[in-house]
């Protein structure tokens, strides 16, 4: 049987390769650009550098940035709405907001524009009461009106269709009739959830991507066929587990944080076998820093993040503070005289000045490599034989040393400071603003960039230590082979605690558990465990916000028991407390949101599969200098992975490795554990 594994994270500078090999007990990695428009070449390529032929993959799990580039620049499908007659407008007011604080105008354009938002006669009422019934000639009528303007995609938004969706169902059976391919999307099937705004956002957003990320999975299946896959393909979701191609490519919307999510997912399960249960992660590829933080071994689980101003996305997802400190942002100086970097990245292409393909101004990566940092004649990702020095110290010189009066050491040493700041300000963001102490946490730096900037984290945050994993390139794509298969399910209750239907909410929760099963049973994986979980969306009467309430439920086989009505207030009482301290005399308990999550544990490798082999090398393999504040330092420079379990490397040293550069400052040290993790600390001997 076929026995490879295989984890492609797709970046917006990099493609990255994990290959595990179960059978030999053996792991691989590649480093490919990212190919554009069509991310499937380089995904191909990729592959194609670790395993000839395609027959011998079991498994291809793939994180993906389709969606969330799609949003962020604006490139999904021309697509229409049908709504209930007056909510023509929901996507564009939103919640009243707008993307500047000052003024009394915003430039927000939803993905839809307004002659492709048509509204149709139908009114369902919040307790689930029709009051008018969907016309259907006119939902005809707009279906042909909307193709005949070019839509691909197509979403049908009616008020209150979570209460009942009679009227939804009778217009999307008649679409899927009509519409001229499979890009149909029911807001009663995306996320039937009180509050309209999130409900229609996050169904035309999904009827946005849908045509795009479909389209590009598909030729991804086509082409892994083509070259003799006959293996399971799936794709990691935003909330750290994984889906079905099939599932993608109906629920596109899922995938929006995909590729980071599949980094968090290997990284708590590193840093929990390494013996951290608390852990900051912080993913620094070409575009962006993406950070996020887990406490006791779990990652947090956001219920709805925002993809840029008001694009909305009501689902479950592990919580990610994205910035644009990636190594391939740019330096520049504003008219005031301050040095920013980023938000616009130089990407794969061009890439940073020292590449050579033709961008001229300077990036992070260009301040590593003036400074030393990073080797010219070896680059990652096997994109150039080396990297012009030179050619990134005049861009430095330009554009960032002539405006602040500075040499272009201290230019570099200047970028690479603010650039350390901003990544800092986002660890602080997801730590001490929330109540974490830093001390307790570990940092784990991952993506191509992120071991060049441990040291600096661990001074500006005042982290203890640091866990560099021992592929930190290609971490994502790693987490794409660990991650479980997860299916999550909403469900609008809005009843009193009191006045609840303890029937239908067994229903309910009875109902996502066989759906859940049923996905898990149609997957060609073998489970180690199958998990349940079910929550309450809660507050008292007059509140707005919401706190989550975990259930305790019963379960014999795959029949789920619904709680009592104590069991429910107990649970409430409990979550209220913790979150808020105290609990409100005389409250009155209501329950808005049934969310259920059906999981399938997959198998996880045995980390030690990565540990270095016996007969390594602690010798340093030369020596280079290498700036370091205000003056330049000899520094050691060791092969990473020859590197014995044990081996303690007193800074200032340099780690290479295929995938990255790990950096140790003079006053830290790095240890290997028997894991092949580098564990960054400060040096006991201070000397």
């Amino acid at each position: 049987m076929s026995s490879l594994m295989i984890g492609v994270d797709v970046g917006g500078t990099f493609t990255d390769v994990f290959v595990l090999n179960e059978a030999k007990g053996t792991a691989s990695v590649a480093k490919v650009p990212t190919t554009r428009p069509d991310q499937s070449a380089g995904f191909l390529d990729g592959i194609g550098r670790e395993v000839s032929d395609l027959s011998e993959i079991a498994v291809v799990v793939h994180g993906t940035t389709a969606g969330t580039n799609a949003l962020l620049e604006r490139k999904g499908a021309k697509t229409g709405v049908i709504c209930t007659q007056g909510l023509r407008d929901v996507l564009e007011m939103r919640r009243r907001d707008r993307p500047h604080t000052w003024g009394l105008r915003g430039d927000f354009e939803p993905v839809v524009d307004r002659r492709n938002r048509l509204e149709v006669p139908e009114r369902t009422l919040a307790d689930g009461t029709v009051r008018t019934h969907v016309d259907l000639d006119a939902v005809r009528a707009a279906a042909k009106s909307l193709q005949a303007n070019g839509c691909e995609g197509v979403a049908i938004l009616f008020a209150n269709s979570y209460a009942n969706t009679a009227n939804e169902d009778a217009a999307v059976a008649l679409l899927r009739e009509v519409w001229h391919n499979d890009h149909v999307s029911a807001s009663s099937e995306i996320l039937p959830e009180i509050r309209e705004f999130e409900r229609f956002s996050t169904t035309a957003l999904n009827a946005y991507l849908q045509p795009e990320v479909s389209g590009y999975l598909g030729r991804l299946e086509n082409a892994l066929k083509a070259g003799g896959f006959d293996g399971e393909f799936m794709i990691v979701q935003s909330n750290g587990g994984v889906m079905a191609v099939d599932t993608a490519c109906r629920l596109p919307v899922r995938t929006a944080l995909s590729g980071p999510a599949a980094g968090v997912i290997a990284a708590a399960y590193i840093a929990q076998s390494a013996g951290f249960e608390n852990v900051i992660t912080g993913d620094m590829g070409g575009t962006s820093f993406d950070v996020s933080l887990i406490s006791d071994g779990q990652s947090m689980l956001s219920p709805q993040t925002s993809i840029d101003f008001g694009m909305v996305v009501r689902n479950p997802m592990i919580e990610i503070t994205t910035i644009g400190a990636g190594g391939g942002s740019i330096a520049w100086v504003d008219k005031g005289g301050l040095l920013n970097i980023g938000p616009e990245s130089a990407g794969s292409n061009p890439g940073p000045v020292a590449y050579g393909l033709g961008n001229t101004r300077p990036t992070v990566t260009d301040a590593n490599v003036v400074l030393g940092r990073i080797d010219p004649d070896n680059p990652i990702g096997g994109k150039l034989e080396r990297l012009d020095v030179a050619a990134a110290g005049r861009a430095i010189d330009e554009h960032v040393g002539r405006a602040l009066g500075l040499t272009t050491l201290e230019a570099a040493e200047a970028i690479l400071k603010v650039a350390n700041s901003r990544m800092a300000g986002a660890i602080r963001l997801v730590s001490i603003e929330r109540g974490f102490d830093p001390k307790r946490f570990a940092f784990m730096p991952f993506g191509g960039g992120g071991a060049l900037h441990s040291g600096a984290m661990l001074a500006e945050v005042g982290i203890a230590r640091a866990i560099v994993p021992r592929y930190p390139g290609v971490t994502s794509a790693m987490g794409c082979v660990i991650a479980d298969m997860r299916q999550d399910f909403v469900q609008t209750i809005n009843s009193l605690v009191d006045t609840l239907d303890e029937a239908a909410l067994g229903v309910f929760m009875q109902t996502h558990t066989d759906q859940g099963m049923a996905l898990l049973d149609a997957a060609r994986t073998n489970f180690q465990a199958r998990e349940l979980s079910f929550e309450l969306d809660m507050a008292y009467v007059g509140q707005t916000h919401t706190v989550s309430v975990p259930l305790t439920v019963k379960t014999e086989g795959r029949n789920v028991t619904a709680p009592t009505l104590a069991e429910i207030e107990t649970a409430f009482d409990a979550a209220y407390s913790a979150n808020f301290g105290r609990l409100l005399q005389n409250g009155v308990r209501r329950i808005l949101n049934l969310r259920s999550a059906v999981t399938g544990k997959r198998p996880k490798f045995d980390l030690s599969t990565l540990a270095p082999s016996e007969g390594g090398s602690a010798e340093a393999i030369g020596k280079r200098q290498v700036h370091f504040g205000d003056t330049w330092h000899d520094t050691a420079i060791y092969d990473r992975l020859a590197l014995p379990v044990g081996t303690t490397i007193s800074g200032p040293a340099i780690l290479t490795q295929p995938d990255t550069t790990v950096l140790i400052e003079p006053h830290l040290q790095g240890r290997v554990d028997r894991f092949g993790n580098t564990i960054i600390e400060p040096r006991e001997d201070k000397s």
